[in-house]
């Protein structure tokens, strides 16, 4: 693996005390969205919501690759005086935090990886799409995040995808605007949807938790391989009333696992 460049500063939410455990969003998302199960997980756990690069409150930069991310996260660790953590991460923020435990296994103490596997999914063309409708927005020109939701409707048919797009709406001095980068988000698609083909297995002894969405096209079968040659300690479980987002779908089942898997004081 090429040497990453130089490492953002992460924002980031903290919540608890205990083992450190970092909360990493997918694609779109940031920090926040997780913030309904990791109350509960923060009762024995100290938790960081970590908004990834170009999403949330954290810096835009042009590069947007998994080796950049998993960089930005061992600098955020290095910035918190923490020599390991574990790591949850959903969608993209699981393939930044397994880039993470294949690089720097040291860093990793437990890795739990929500409904993506370690392999290139090809074009995205649902994401193509979210991407452009939002670009094609200026949100400047509304008062209330509401009027943006109702622009999205022209070409966002799913009200729940809607309302998700939209979360990504911030006031900034007194004016809407889109937290993401957009437009590197848009160039860096095929990227984001790969993943490094160059690294080595993770050590054996290292724990990591794979759930998948039963109803999600995201983790599937074929994809085991993969995940357990890279992941030898790998276990595996399926929530099946659960899409891609599992968070959402099916928050009690998978905060069970969680609270088993993951390290608490």
């Amino acid at each position: 693996m090429s040497a990453p460049p130089e490492p953002v500063p992460l924002a980031f939410r903290e919540l608890g005390a205990g083992p450190p455990v970092f909360v990493l969003h997918g694609l779109l998302g940031q920090g926040r969205n997780w913030a309904g199960l990791a109350k509960p997980l923060a009762e024995h756990r100290r938790l960081f919501l970590v908004d990834l690069r170009n999403h949330g409150r954290s810096p835009h930069h042009p590069v947007m690759d998994y080796p950049a991310m998993a960089a930005d996260l061992e600098a955020l660790l290095d910035r918190l005086g923490l020599p390991r953590a574990s790591f949850l991460g959903h969608s993209m923020g699981g393939k930044a935090a397994m880039v993470l435990a294949l690089a720097r296994p040291r860093r990793v103490e437990r890795l739990a990886v929500v409904d993506v596997a370690p392999v290139d999914y090809g074009p995205r063309p649902e994401f193509e799409a979210y991407l452009r409708a939002m670009s094609a927005i200026d949100p400047a020109r509304f008062a209330r995040r509401a009027e943006v939701e109702a622009e999205l409707a022209r070409t966002v048919a799913d009200p729940r995808i809607r309302a998700f797009l939209a979360s990504n709406l911030e006031l900034r001095e007194d004016r809407l605007v889109w937290a993401p980068n957009l437009s590197v988000l848009r160039e860096r698609l095929d990227t984001l949807a790969g993943f490094p083909s160059d690294l080595p297995p993770a050590p054996a002894d290292l724990p990591v938790l794979a759930v998948r969405g039963g109803r999600s096209e995201y983790l599937r079968p074929e994809h085991e391989a993969a995940f357990r040659r890279l992941f030898p300690a790998l276990e595996l479980v399926t929530l099946p009333e659960a899409g891609h987002w599992v968070h959402v779908d099916a928050p009690g089942a998978l905060l069970a696992l969680l609270d088993r898997f993951l390290p608490r004081r």
